[in-house]
């Protein structure tokens, strides 16, 4: 199973980060996607009291998001008797929370696949530096459109069109 993992993209904490408008339509993408494909869906927030909720343009129920106040999130996003075979993440920050989850998933052999395009920092420095990090950690590194499309396999997928539609 593959799991998507959307890491504390939150009211408070969303405006802060370096490129937020965009990290934040692609982590809406790739949402939008997993649900296309069935794919579930998991949310933590981080300190939701002072952090606030996660941001409304992923449309996600608020209902369902794990709060959480340690920075690593794997323990929370593992389904308990599920077998989980990759985590797809997005999320802030990525030097923080995304960086300490990924350490986390892999640490118990989960492959892990970081939207980089849907992920962020507050300083550039701190997203590249998580970067490089996460890549040596095993994770690898893609773009939303080449994940959604990875999932596609081909264009003659039956989510081929709604999928097309939804990257432009």
């Amino acid at each position: 199973m593959i799991i998507t993992a959307i890491i504390d993209l939150q009211e408070r904490l969303v405006p802060a980060m370096a490129g937020s408008n965009a990290m934040v339509a692609n982590a809406a993408k790739l949402v939008a996607g997993s649900k296309e494909f069935a794919r579930p869906i998991v949310v933590t927030e981080q300190n939701p009291d002072k952090l606030g909720g996660t941001v409304a343009e992923l449309q996600i129920d608020r209902e369902t998001a794990i709060p959480k106040m340690s920075f690593d999130s794997s323990g929370l996003i593992l389904p308990g008797s599920e077998t989980v075979e990759m985590v797809v993440l997005a999320g802030c920050e990525a030097h923080i929370c995304v960086r300490q989850t990924v350490r986390g998933l892999r640490a118990r052999g989960i492959d892990v696949v970081v939207a980089v395009d849907a992920i962020g920092s507050r300083k550039d420095i701190d997203y590249r530096t998580a970067l490089r990090s996460m890549r040596d950690m095993g994770a690898k590194l893609e773009t939303v459109e080449s994940i959604l499309f990875d999932w596609l396999g081909t264009a003659e997928h039956d989510r081929f069109r709604p999928i097309s539609q939804l990257i432009r």
